[in-house]
């Protein structure tokens, strides 16, 4: 079985004994919450208020990344046509001390990054979070909905098949290139668009990356394309 440093998973509605059944079979002990707003009305469970005491219970402790690691950035310079820019979210010492917290806490705890999106491809805790934390050497398992545990290796191979054939960069040839240019068109399908602000509060839907949350209304196990429907 492959040794992993730290883990992800997306909270969706899985019904709470067996959220954290999930999180302790994978031997985590403490949950990090990268959600910019911990909030969820569709699953109450899952808001910070009770999710908190919910995973004490079990002895796995709660903390929250959300204001460094969120992937709905407050600063407008950090959106691109509207789109959060996670290239450029990267780069901000806020996001670079988050990762360094998330280090510092991984010796400490057996840790699980969360955020609400069922699919890893459709979420931010992949795509930003888990990108930069294998840029500077971690293993990361990311947590599926069956339980099962897929390697951030698999995940990027399954991004450049899932990106490609919609259309990929003809000039893009290196599998470095090639990698940066499927996190970027990925990103561009799924982060949040700051249009999005007025018809959204922390009460209405899951407040962790993307402008809908579709993880909730979707059983696939595969990502899809997003669209504007619910936008």
């Amino acid at each position: 079985m492959t040794a992993f440093d730290l883990f992800s998973i997306g909270h969706s509605n899985i019904p709470a004994p067996r959220f954290t059944a999930m999180v302790r079979a994978a031997g985590a002990d403490a949950v990090a919450d990268v959600r910019s707003v911990p909030m969820s009305r569709f699953c109450p469970w899952f808001s910070q208020k009770n999710l908190a005491p919910l995973l004490a219970a079990e002895n796995v402790a709660y903390l929250f990344f959300g204001e460094a690691l969120g992937g709905r950035p407050r600063d407008p310079a950090l959106y691109c046509d509207g789109i959060a820019d996670y290239e450029a979210m990267a780069k901000t010492p806020s996001f670079k001390a988050g990762i360094d917290r998330v280090f510092a806490e991984a010796a400490r705890h057996r840790l699980c990054l969360m955020c609400s999106e069922r699919e890893p491809l459709d979420c931010h805790r992949c795509l930003l979070v888990a990108r930069a934390l294998a840029a500077r050497g971690a293993t990361i398992g990311h947590i599926l909905s069956d339980g099962a545990i897929e390697p951030h290796t698999a995940i990027e191979r399954r991004l450049i098949e899932l990106v490609e054939p919609a259309g990929g960069d003809l000039f893009v040839t290196g599998l470095n290139e090639r990698l940066a240019a499927a996190y970027r068109s990925r990103a561009r399908a799924v982060a949040y668009r700051a249009n999005d602000r007025g018809k959204r509060d922390s009460g209405k839907k899951d407040s962790g990356n993307t402008a809908t949350d579709r993880s909730a209304e979707r059983p696939a196990k595969t990502a899809t394309v997003a669209t504007n429907k619910s936008r």
